[in-house]
């Protein structure tokens, strides 16, 4: 299992917001039914590695579809093999710490 964090910044749309973009790729993650959560620097993906890089290349697309002229795409995948990890596993670990 693998977690991708995902961050999409959209340029040339002509205004300083990207509210509507994140909106559109977090609908767009819902309908592909996979776990997720948005946070404020970007949103955080869960599955297998593959999976995770074919819907990225779908959702890179959106914000050309609503006409930016440029985007920007950070990621950033955490696959570990050893033991199963999901969203919110290391937040835990380190509390545990503390």
């Amino acid at each position: 299992m693998a977690l991708l964090q995902l961050t999409v910044i959209p340029l040339g749309t002509g205004t300083p917001g990207v509210g509507e973009y994140v909106a559109d790729i977090q609908r767009a993650l819902e309908k592909e039914k996979v776990r997720f959560q948005l946070h404020d620097m970007g949103t955080v993906i869960e599955g297998e590695a593959g999976e995770l890089l074919a819907l990225v290349a779908r959702i890179y697309e959106l914000p050309f579809q609503k006409g930016a002229r440029r985007v920007v795409t950070q990621l950033v995948i955490d696959d570990r093999r050893d033991k199963k990890v999901g969203i919110g596993d290391k937040v835990d670990a380190v509390r545990k710490r503390l």
